[in-house]
């Protein structure tokens, strides 16, 4: 029976262009970073580096261990205490970059009436920001943090998607099953390699992010208002 749904944020709670959102990122931790005196060039590099070691993660540590071991090997050990500044950045600056996305109509309703039925509810955002990232991202969206039983953050998070790892670590949390959980998502390698654990899955598909030109004909999937379709149908548990 299912008693757990997972949710991507990006594309899937909150409209995204992914390419956009990127580009309006990197402009504003640019401005941000300028009184540390990095080079455009290097410290695009040095993030660009410090995902490649989390989406490679394999939970030997935490994804922000990662990233910081990596960071400071492009750029030398005296940068670790930079990352106090780049957490003052997430919690403030980074709310210009909410221009590229929008709320995504009813998500805090369906939330809220899945909450009341009494499924439990995860944030399965790949794990590559601080909290106080993940938070402001979750407020462009309208929704919040208490919404959910459990949110990935880099603070805390061993793995990444599309590693099935991830999503054993969140049913770990929830203390479920992947038999009692759903994947809901945008992305056909990222989400669905929930599928690999023996989760159900659905493919969001009117923000798809599908690079790879993927097949996507085995998934069950649908746009946003058929997704919301789906879960008005979930029944309350008893």
């Amino acid at each position: 029976m299912l008693k757990a749904i997972l949710f991507d944020l990006d594309g899937t709670l909150l409209a995204m262009d992914q390419a956009a959102f990127i580009s309006a990122y990197f402009k504003e931790i640019m401005l941000a970073a300028a009184p540390l005196n990095y080079g455009k060039d290097e410290l695009i590099a040095a993030l660009w580096r410090g995902t490649a070691s989390m989406l490679k993660n394999d939970g030997r540590k935490t994804n922000r261990e990662r990233f910081w071991d990596d960071f400071a090997k492009a750029l030398g050990e005296h940068r670790r205490a930079d990352e106090k500044h780049f957490d003052r950045f997430y919690a403030n600056e980074f709310d210009n970059a909410r221009r590229c996305v929008k709320p995504r109509k009813s998500a805090r309703a369906e939330l809220e009436e899945l909450r009341r039925k009494g499924y439990l509810l995860a944030l399965a955002t790949n794990p590559m920001f601080p909290r106080a990232g993940i938070e402001r991202r979750l407020d462009w969206a309208g929704l919040d943090a208490e919404l959910f039983d459990h949110i990935t953050d880099y603070e805390t998070a061993r793995y990444s998607k599309p590693n099935p790892l991830y999503y054993g670590e969140i049913l770990a949390a929830l203390g479920r099953s992947p038999g009692e959980a759903l994947m809901v998502g945008n992305n056909p390698v990222d989400d669905m390699a929930a599928a690999a654990l023996g989760m159900q899955v659905f493919l969001v598909t009117d923000f798809l992010e599908n690079e790879r030109g993927v097949d996507i004909s085995a998934f069950p999937q649908g746009d946003y208002e058929r997704m919301l379709a789906m879960l008005r149908e979930f029944p309350a548990l008893a």
